[in-house]
């Protein structure tokens, strides 16, 4: 029994023994293996490490290269040379200007439109813009606007509508053309439009539209004004003749006008010896004579003076 227990004992101590044996082998094996399993996964952290950043980079390089590209005007060439081939192919297809239709055209030169149009003949009709080109003959001093039309395959239609001189305009010693929107029409000789009524002060322009329509109605009275004077930036004063004076109102001048017009058929009051007729007073016409002339009767509740 003591043997038994004295095997027992041993046999347990060799147990503990080995145990401990191990458990040291595997203390000083566990570093070795730490740093092997360890360069085992370096590699594949590396790799999975490299992967993940690789899509961000490649997106920064293609974004560098994109934007040199552009400033070297590489995208500019290559779209230039596609609408070039496509134009060209258009050409080929029958789709070139052939034909220049221009309606309206009257004080504008030919060589002007075709110079504010920038058109050949048998350039590409789709290469045309015409939106550019009504910008640009609306520069030229006659036209006030215009209307361009492509008519694929081949024509292009141009419908200018033109400036209406009405009258002279004087002011601050400088004679302008003006047109019937009281505008100033530009390089324009003056000379060659003498035959147009002559208005005269600030803001006549504007104002002289009106006065000439007035005027239209009684085309006997309007040939003998040789000018309208506007005074104060409220009424009229014409000149007949070059030598009488009518002071018009400010209200309601086409009567005064047409009071006018009826006492001339009927009396024939220009032709006296005249120098200032007054028809600003709505119940009279007042009429002032040169010293020395036959007093003038004046017509329905006017008076003589």
């Amino acid at each position: 029994m003591r043997w038994l227990r004295s095997n027992e004992r041993r046999t347990g101590a060799g147990k503990r023994q080995r145990k401990a044996r191990s458990k040291t082998g595997a203390a000083r094996r566990s570093p070795r293996r730490t740093r092997q399993a360890q360069r085992r996964r370096l590699p594949l952290l590396t790799a999975r490490r490299l992967r993940v950043a690789a899509g961000p980079l490649m997106a920064v390089f293609v974004v560098l290269g994109a934007a040199w590209l552009w400033q070297d005007g590489w995208f500019a060439r290559q779209t230039q040379a596609t609408q070039a081939g496509l134009l060209s192919l258009s050409v080929s297809a029958g789709f070139k200007v052939d034909d220049l239709q221009v309606v309206g055209r009257d004080r504008t030169s030919k060589q002007a439109v075709l110079t504010a149009l920038e058109v050949s003949r048998d350039m590409p009709i789709l290469a045309f813009d015409p939106h550019e080109a009504r910008r640009r003959l609306r520069t030229l001093n006659w036209v006030k606007d215009a209307t361009i039309v492509r008519r694929l395959p081949n024509v292009l239609a141009v419908n200018l509508v033109e400036r209406e001189p009405l009258a002279l305009w004087q002011y601050a010693g400088a004679l302008s053309v003006i047109d019937k929107d009281g505008e100033v029409i530009p390089n324009v000789e003056v000379g060659r439009f003498s035959h147009l009524p002559l208005v005269v002060g600030s803001g006549a322009p504007i104002q002289a539209g009106a006065l000439i329509e007035m005027l239209d109605n009684e085309p006997l009275l309007k040939s003998r004004v040789t000018a309208a004077i506007w005074v104060a930036e409220r009424r009229w004063n014409l000149q007949i003749d070059g030598a009488i004076k009518v002071r018009l109102p400010e209200v309601a001048p086409a009567e005064a006008i047409a009071q006018l017009a009826k006492v001339e058929r009927e009396h024939g009051l220009l032709d006296k010896d005249v120098v200032t007729i007054d028809l600003r007073l709505p119940d009279r016409l007042v009429v002032r004579t040169s010293p020395g002339a036959v007093p003038v009767v004046s017509t329905t509740e006017g008076e003589n003076t």
